[in-house]
C-alpha cells in the first residue's frame, strides 16, 4: 500500500518545474523541509532568488499541483528567498558590501542597454533585494539623468564616498562628480583606474546585486572590468537587427573567454505598437535575440517593446519601473529580473567570505 510519507512528497514535487528556475524545486535544492502526515504537507522552499513579485503565485500553483494528488488532502507551502555570494573569475577578490556584481554590455551603442541597465535594477529592487548600480561609462555617464538625481556623494571620512540613493538604489557614477556637460577627455588608463576607484572606493551597503552599466564595445573598459572587477554574471542586451547581433555577438564571446558566465539576452526594440492605430510592426526585425541564444546556449531572457513612453520616463528621472510598477513594461522588467536572478542562483556559490582568513605566525 502506498504510503505519504517525505519520498512520495518529493516523488510528487519533482514533476513540477518551476519556470524561472527551469528545474523542479528538488534539483534546484530549494526545499529545505518536508512533513507530511494523514494526508496533509508541509514544505518549507527557500529560493535563491528575489521572487517578491512571484512567490503568490508559485505558492498557488504549487498548492493546486500537490493537492490533485490523491493521498494529499491539504497542502500548506512556506516559501521565502535568500541571496548568496556567487563564484566570480579566478584570482579575483570579492568587494567589502557586494554579494553579486552582474554586467550589462552591448557590442554596440544605440540598443538600450543603460535603459535596460537602470530598468534592471530597479526590477530587482522591487522583487525585494538590495541593489546598487554603477556607470561605468566614463566618457558619457547617463545613470544620474536616469534615476533624477545630480546631488555630489558625500565622504564622510575623507577617503571613501557614500552610494547616492534614488528610489532605493544605491547607486555610483562619474556623472556625480563632474558637471553633465563636461567631456571626459581622458586616455584609456586614466578611465580604468577612475572604474575601479568609482567601485572600490564607494561605501556599498549589503549589496545583493551590483548591476554595471559597461560602455559599448569590448575595450579597456570591459577588459579591467574583466581582470579586476568579480563578475558573477553578464547581461548582454542587443536589438533584433543583424549588425546589433553580429556586435553583441562579440560581446558574448569576450565573456566567455574571461569566464564570466553569460546569464543570458534581453532583446530590445522587438515591437513596435502604434499609439494612434495599434498596429503591431517589427521595425528592426523579429526574432533575431532568440535566434542569438539558441545559437550560442544561452538564455532568452525577454524581449522589450518599441515605446516611447519606456525613453520618456528615463529622460524624465523616473524609469518605468517606478513610473508604471504595474504596466505591462515594468512587468516585463520584473519578469527579466528573475530570470537573471535564478539563472545565478544556480551557480557555484562564494565561500571565500564565509571563513575567516587563516594566517600563521612565529
Amino acid at each position: 500500500m502506498t504510503k505519504l510519507n517525505k519520498a512520495y512528497v518529493e516523488d510528487v514535487l519533482s514533476s513540477w518545474e518551476d519556470p524561472y528556475l527551469e528545474s523542479n524545486l528538488l534539483d534546484a535544492k530549494a526545499v529545505k523541509e518536508i512533513t507530511a502526515e494523514n494526508g496533509q504537507v508541509a514544505v518549507t522552499i527557500v529560493l535563491g532568488f528575489p521572487a517578491d513579485g512571484y512567490v503568490a503565485k508559485m505558492q498557488a500553483e504549487l498548492k493546486t499541483h500537490l493537492e490533485q494528488d490523491d493521498l494529499i488532502d491539504q497542502a500548506t507551502l512556506n516559501i521565502s528567498w535568500k541571496v548568496a555570494s556567487h563564484k566570480v573569475q579566478k584570482g579575483v577578490k570579492q568587494i567589502p558590501g557586494i554579494k553579486n556584481i552582474i554586467a550589462v554590455a552591448s557590442g554596440k551603442g544605440g540598443v538600450g542597454k543603460s535603459t535596460t541597465a537602470v530598468n534592471l535594477a530597479l526590477a530587482l529592487s522591487a522583487e525585494g533585494a538590495t541593489v546598487g548600480i554603477l556607470d561605468a561609462d566614463i566618457y558619457g555617464p547617463s545613470i544620474p539623468r536616469m534615476l533624477g538625481v545630480s546631488t555630489k556623494p558625500e565622504s564622510l571620512d575623507g577617503k571613501t564616498l557614500e552610494p547616492v540613493v534614488s528610489y532605493h538604489v544605491q547607486s555610483m557614477s562619474i556623472g556625480y562628480l563632474i558637471e553633465e556637460e563636461t567631456p571626459m577627455i581622458w586616455r584609456g588608463p586614466m578611465v580604468t583606474q577612475a572604474l575601479e576607484q568609482l567601485i572600490g572606493d564607494t561605501r556599498w551597503k549589503d549589496v545583493d546585486y551590483l548591476v554595471i552599466d559597461l560602455p559599448p564595445g569590448t575595450g579597456d573598459t570591459q577588459l579591467t572590468l574583466a581582470q579586476k572587477i568579480p563578475v558573477s554574471g553578464a547581461v548582454i542586451v542587443t536589438t533584433p537587427q543583424d549588425i546589433a547581433l553580429l556586435d553583441a555577438r562579440r560581446g558574448l564571446k569576450m565573456f566567455e573567454k574571461v569566464e564570466v558566465p553569460v546569464l543570458g539576452v534581453v532583446e530590445n526594440m522587438g515591437l513596435h505598437i502604434c499609439s494612434s492605430c495599434g498596429h503591431e510592426e517589427h521595425i528592426f526585425g523579429q526574432g533575431g535575440g532568440e535566434r542569438m541564444s539558441d545559437e550560442h546556449e544561452v538564455d532568452f531572457l525577454g524581449s522589450l517593446p518599441l515605446e516611447s513612453r519606456i525613453r520618456a520616463d528615463v529622460d524624465e528621472g523616473k524609469p518605468t519601473v517606478v513610473s508604471e510598477p504595474e504596466g505591462r513594461v515594468a512587468q516585463i522588467y520584473r519578469d527579466i529580473a528573475r530570470r537573471a536572478a535564478a539563472k545565478l542562483s544556480r551557480q557555484g556559490k562564494e565561500y571565500a567570505s564565509v571563513f575567516p582568513s587563516i594566517s600563521i605566525t612565529n
